[in-house]
């Protein structure tokens, strides 16, 4: 059998592929990127004919998976945690019109907040649509979770939610393959009407969906993702989810003395459950993540027995967890590594030497110095390092597309001036439809977007706006003659700083497109150019 070496997120992609995957969508976000570009580079993948190109946003993603499963096809979506907020309306509504081929949405949580915003745990959104989800424990059941959640799709007719998260998809384990299965003919629904969800048909979608929630605990107790393992010292029982597994075995390398139920793949087994609590004087909870199942197994009234968890403080409420935090909870011995080497010292994030969003700063911050109480609103990208030392140039930072429509809520309320900055890849994402907005009440904000062809922060994978931005802004409704278009450098300072003067004081909306590729991109293409002169 082949072995091949994988982070968790190449697990999941050559797990898809081997299960007969047909098509990815997605829009790149840490720690999920690396799923789509292990696909978009797999030979297998292109001899197959796999679409693998990056959606404008996850909710884009989340409807061309749905409209693939549609056509009987085994598609896949993926995505970060929070991209699941933008994917929530297609994602949810999917429970609803359920599966035609196998569909399985990756949601790749950051708890600890890595590079993210929030550490919200997706498993509640999986609840939220009542369909089923697997949590995979290690790289070898990310692989399998794809062939067993596109099976599980297709029996049920619905949805699957994979979710993991960021120490799983970054972090590499040996992984057996299986033998590729091939790619689900074309095949339509027998129902015509079983994805139009008008009020009549969603209602009995809707019913069909509750129907089904039976099964799914039946599965999840028959699922090779949930295990009970006896042990004879049963003053304690533990639950272990996912990869919290992991950091449980870690600390008991010979074998854990308490009977484990480990779980990965929810509705939660029932049973198993019952079979613990009943089994031990009480029960220590380890999830990465919320206190998910924690909450469900408590309830309201949190008396009736003793659970242990994030709720009563025995693991940390908030971040990720590590087998140290899990020892410190099972009151083990902590072990730690020789000091840290006085060379490593801490490294703030900072914006690339040469990047093209510093000339942006400095000519808006000068600018901006005789406006006060101008404010700039920013988003989600590169340019929000901008927040930090030196610059100091942005005063707010979201959610994806927030920068056009706080800044036009701003001026809504009498801030002048209001500017927003936002990255190409996020105005495609979701900053078109706040300057749409702005634009039918001709607000007077300035749109700064810094254009550096690339999405950059995710590592340079293809924008959606390149070429394309001037079109799309005078398309929404932008005048021709307030769509300006400077190069960020220090030679032209003086010259970009009369533009954005001159913006700022126009008495509607406004765009200065500042456009220099992103140094990292730049740097790899000469290289590339290089390598094929020689």
């Amino acid at each position: 059998m082949k072995r091949m070496l994988l982070l968790g997120d190449e697990a999941i992609a050559q797990g898809a592929i081997d299960a007969g995957l047909s098509g990815v969508y997605a829009y790149p976000g840490t720690p999920s990127t690396e799923i789509t570009e292990y696909i978009q580079r797999s030979k297998a993948a292109r001899e197959r004919g796999v679409h693998s190109d990056w959606s404008a946003n996850e909710k884009t993603a989340m409807e061309a998976a749905l409209g693939m499963s549609y056509a009987g096809k085994r598609a896949m979506a993926c995505m970060k945690h929070v991209g699941l907020n933008v994917a929530a309306d297609g994602f949810i509504n999917a429970g609803i019109t359920g599966a035609n081929g196998g569909l399985i949405v990756v949601a790749a949580d950051d708890p600890s907040m890595h590079s993210s915003q929030n550490e919200q745990d997706s498993r509640f959104y999986g609840k939220f649509a009542l369909i089923p989800m697997i949590e995979p424990a290690d790289q070898q059941e990310a692989y399998h979770a794809m062939s067993y959640g596109f099976d599980l799709s297709e029996k049920f007719g619905t949805p699957v939610l994979v979710r993991i998260t960021t120490r799983l998809a970054h972090s590499r384990s040996g992984v057996e393959l299986r033998e590729p299965r091939d790619a689900n003919a074309l095949t339509l629904p027998q129902d015509k009407r079983q994805f139009v969800l008008l009020p009549s048909i969603a209602r009995r979608n809707y019913q069909s969906l509750l129907g089904k929630q039976a099964g799914f605990e039946e599965d999840s107790e028959q699922s090779p993702f949930n295990s009970y393992t006896e042990g004879p010292d049963r003053t304690l029982g533990i639950i272990a989810c996912g990869i919290a597994h992991n950091y449980l075995m870690e600390n008991f390398q010979d074998g854990c003395p308490h009977p484990v139920l480990k779980i990965g793949q929810y509705p939660a087994p029932r049973n198993m459950i019952r079979t613990i609590l009943k089994s031990c004087d009480k029960v220590l909870i380890l999830e990465d993540g919320a206190p998910f199942l924690e909450e469900q197994i408590r309830g309201l009234l949190d008396e009736s027995y003793a659970i242990l968890g994030r709720l009563d403080g025995t693991v940390p409420r908030a971040g990720e967890l590590n087998p140290n935090i899990v020892a410190t909870a099972l009151g083990r011995t902590v072990e730690t590594g020789k000091p840290k080497a006085e060379i490593v010292k801490p490294r703030p994030p900072e914006l690339c030497p040469g990047c093209p969003h510093i000339d942006s700063y400095n000519a808006l911050n000068e600018v901006l110095r005789e406006l006060e109480p101008g404010r700039v609103f920013s988003d989600i990208g590169c340019y929000t390092l901008g927040a930090l030392e030196p610059f100091n140039a942005i005063n707010t930072c979201v959610d994806m597309g927030a920068s056009i429509t706080m800044a036009k809520g701003a001026a809504d309320a009498g801030l002048f001036p209001a500017v927003a900055v936002i990255g190409d890849s996020t105005f495609t994402h979701s900053g078109m439809t706040g300057l749409l907005d702005a634009i039918i009440e001709n607000s007077p904000i300035t749109v700064m977007i810094v254009d550096n062809e690339t999405t950059g922060m995710t590592g340079g994978q293809t924008s959606s706006a390149r070429g394309k931005l001037e079109d799309i802004c005078i398309g929404l409704g932008v005048p021709k003659d307030h769509v300006r278009v400077v190069e960020p450098l220090k030679k032209n300072h003086d010259d970009n700083m009369r533009v954005i003067k001159e913006e700022l004081y126009y008495e509607g909306v406004s765009v200065i497109i500042e456009r220099r590729e992103c140094i990292q991109t730049l740097k790899i293409s000469k290289m590339l150019e290089k390598e094929a002169a020689k």
